[in-house]
């Protein structure tokens, strides 16, 4: 823990060194920053990135947390940005080359810095006065080729999940039939049977057709004789066209 403090130290002093810039600056701001100048701040931001590394190669969780604890969320976020970007990079070997430039907001100061595996883009910027870091980022260079295939890889990705999605949507619609089997079963079984319906018969059912007895010879003549005695007629004068017998329903009413 007291070697964490020491760097901790030792990055707050590359800070205080960027402070100390305002002084060689004049009391007139120059529109442009001066050779001088210039390289001062990269000395300084190489420096903070040495600090960096030492950290983060050793103890840089516990360094985000005590940069946190010390209210210092840039540091803090910076360093994060290089322990996401530490396993990409390699081991540090040097700096390359690097600019700073004045913005309307205060100073940007960036380095191409050279690691074993890429070269990285450590950037930061400050206010005008040079009294605080305002932002800070590490960004990995990768090859066109590397570059190629990440975005292969995140549409194979992309178009993998939509076909999983659309699958598995294919299938849910293709249940549902079972479903609505299950569902008419369960209400077969909850629907009582119906009762028997029984016909009620007919209070005065229709007459069965008449049956034709003109053939019956013997009820031919009883019939007509007993016309003729009824009526005083002569039997030869009447004539059986037809006879048929009546329904016995209609006998038991009258």
């Amino acid at each position: 823990m007291k070697r964490l403090k020491k760097q901790v130290l030792a990055v707050l002093c590359v800070l205080a060194c960027f402070f100390a810039l305002t002084a060689c600056s004049g009391a007139e701001e120059e529109p442009t920053l001066g050779d001088s100048e210039s390289s001062g701040l990269q000395l300084s931001a190489q420096n903070m990135l040495e600090g960096f590394v030492e950290i983060g190669d050793s103890m840089g969780e516990a360094a985000v947390e005590q940069y946190r604890d010390g209210d210092m969320e840039v540091l803090a976020a910076g360093m994060e940005a290089y322990l996401a970007a530490k396993k990409d990079l390699g081991a540090y070997v040097s700096v390359n080359s690097g600019r700073a430039d004045k913005t309307d907001d205060g100073y940007s100061i960036t380095l191409n810095a050279v690691f074993e595996q890429r070269e990285c883009e450590f950037s930061i910027t400050l206010d005008k006065k040079l009294e605080q870091v305002t932002s800070m980022s590490f960004n990995p260079v990768y090859t066109t080729g590397e570059n190629m295939t990440k975005a292969a890889l995140n549409t194979l990705m992309g178009m993998g999940t939509v076909f999983i999605v659309l699958i598995f949507i294919s299938w849910l619609i293709s249940c549902f039939r079972y479903i609505r089997q299950y569902e008419d079963k369960m209400n077969q079984k909850k629907t009582p049977a119906p009762l028997p319906v029984v016909a009620k018969a007919a209070s005065d059912p229709s007459p069965a057709p008449a049956e034709d007895l003109t053939d019956d010879l013997e009820l031919v003549a009883v019939i007509t004789a007993a016309i003729a005695a009824f009526t005083g007629a002569s039997e030869d004068g009447l004539v059986v066209r037809s006879i048929k017998r009546a329904p016995a329903s209609k006998w038991k009413k009258a």
